[in-house]
């Protein structure tokens, strides 16, 4: 029972019964009230916490574009927010001639359910005179308006989404059950749209969805690392009674006026597993930590570049082994302000490696090893070829990885984009060092394959703290 005094979650705004509201920076102005009259006009009406979240998806900066181009939703089934978004979008198009939006769930059985709900919106009178065809076969489920506007229908399980170009508003649903790659795949739709909104509409994953993306998505949310995204979430307390009312009223704000009783309790009875009713009838995510990159995937693909000519000497050589005793031998040339590194040799016979760096970094060029990798075996016998060695301590790697991501911010660093690197980056996870926010690469993991990254943050370490030119033609480092 609620406490008396207390207004009913369906007429309290989103700030109030949300758990997270994570707005963009930079609002300026927002395009709800047009969107809201147009829905009016249609007979459709919006709770407050709809319209809380209506005005924030449709924000702007001072630009007109919009404040968040990214919108992240995690809410329980039947609270509503298909509707709330079907209504958006179905404004959208009518308030901009030649709309196109895509929606996508990951099942085609969602797919269709959700054409349904559109299609019996679109049957509206008021909706229908608006709208030129509606398309109904299966695996084509569209809705036409008269104005050039559409709206097209279908699974990703199907490939639905792919080879699209200028889509407007894309929309994620079941986006718990998606991966990075189907995102990527699906991105370049919206490239030369002029102000593209992308929606991922979803309950909390469970163990066996590939739900890294949306996950993802939410830690750099509440971690603050989110710009340019809008986050909203739904959800009871983790560690409630699953029966108790309040929680449920937490969670689903329509519950018990527009979601009744008998219909919560008909959804409890098809989600049967405790789990299942955590996550998609209550909202409530487990509680677990994220790995996340040092440095993004797009951030880092954002720094391929080409590097120096064949034969010119680089700066400094960083070398490092997995557990394994596999072998990375990277470069680092610096040119001005910028920092160029690539892998330059791996494999798995040392005394090959040794020969090979030898007979490139002669007596000048510094070769950089941490003094705890597994390649530290190596120095010896690069020192008794007369290679100039540096070995490397703790603070010495916490000052190297420093470099690495100052310069990957300051878009100072290239490279090669070379998969061994790409995926050891996207592997590797820090480790403190010190007290004061230090740190460097983990070797905890025998299964995270990170070797490369650490050679070559080695490598960058090595040409910045000697600061000495290697110019000129030598073996070639091809």
């Amino acid at each position: 029972m609620m406490k008396p005094g207390t207004a009913p979650a369906i007429d309290r705004p989103l700030s109030e019964i949300a758990r997270h509201v994570i707005a963009p920076t930079g609002i300026k102005a927002t395009g709800w009230p047009k969107v809201r009259d147009t829905c009016l006009k249609l007979g459709w009406h919006f709770d407050s916490w709809q319209v809380g979240t209506g005005r924030l998806i449709l924000s702007k900066r001072a630009d007109g574009l919009y404040a968040a181009d990214t919108i992240v939703i995690s809410i329980p089934r039947q609270v509503g927010k298909t509707y709330l978004i079907g209504c958006i979008i179905f404004a959208l198009c009518l308030l901009h001639p030649q709309l196109t939006v895509i929606w996508t769930a990951h099942r085609k059985t969602t797919a269709a359910e959700t054409f349904q709900v559109f299609d019996g919106m679109a049957q509206r009178p008021r909706v229908a005179a608006h709208v030129k065809q509606i398309l109904r076969g299966k695996g084509d489920e569209k809705i036409l308006f008269k104005n050039g506007s559409r709206i097209l229908f279908g699974a990703r399980e199907s490939g639905f989404g792919r080879g699209f170009s200028d889509v407007d508003v894309l929309v994620f649903d079941e986006a718990q059950i998606m991966t990075e790659a189907t995102l990527e795949d699906m991105a370049a739709a919206q490239n030369v749209a002029a102000n593209p909104l992308t929606f991922m509409m979803g309950t909390p994953p469970r163990p066996k969805d590939p739900g890294e993306t949306f996950t993802l998505l939410r830690q750099e949310a509440l971690d603050g690392d989110s710009e340019g995204t809008l986050y909203v979430e739904l959800s009871a307390d983790r560690g409630c009674d699953l029966m108790d009312r309040d929680q449920w009223r937490k969670a689903n704000p329509s519950y018990p006026r527009r979601t009744t009783e008998r219909a919560m309790l008909r959804l409890r009875k098809m989600l049967k597993n405790d789990d299942s009713w955590r996550r998609e009838g209550l909202g409530i995510w487990d509680e677990f930590s994220v790995h996340r990159p040092v440095i993004s995937r797009n951030d880092w693909g954002e720094l391929q570049d080409v590097g120096p000519a064949n034969g010119v000497k680089p700066n400094a050589i960083g070398v490092d082994m997995s557990h394994g005793r596999e072998i990375s031998v990277t470069a680092c040339w610096l040119e001005g302000d910028s920092a160029h590194v690539e892998e330059i040799w791996a494999g798995t016979d040392e005394d090959a490696a040794v020969e090979w760096i030898a007979a490139r970094a002669g007596r000048r060029i510094p070769v950089v090893i941490d003094n705890v990798s597994p390649a530290s075996s190596m120095a010896p016998k690069l020192r008794a070829r007369k290679c100039r060695v540096l070995g490397t301590g703790p603070q010495d790697m916490s000052r190297a990885c420093g470099m690495l991501v100052s310069r990957a911010t300051t878009a100072t660093l290239s490279h090669a984009n070379q998969d061994a690197v790409n995926d050891a980056l996207e592997a590797a996870r820090k480790r403190a060092i010190g007290t004061a926010g230090g740190w460097g690469w983990d070797r905890v993991d025998e299964t995270a394959v990170i070797y490369p990254i650490v050679s070559m943050t080695l490598a960058l370490f090595g040409a910045e703290t000697t600061k000495r030119a290697h110019s000129g033609s030598g073996a070639s480092f091809a």
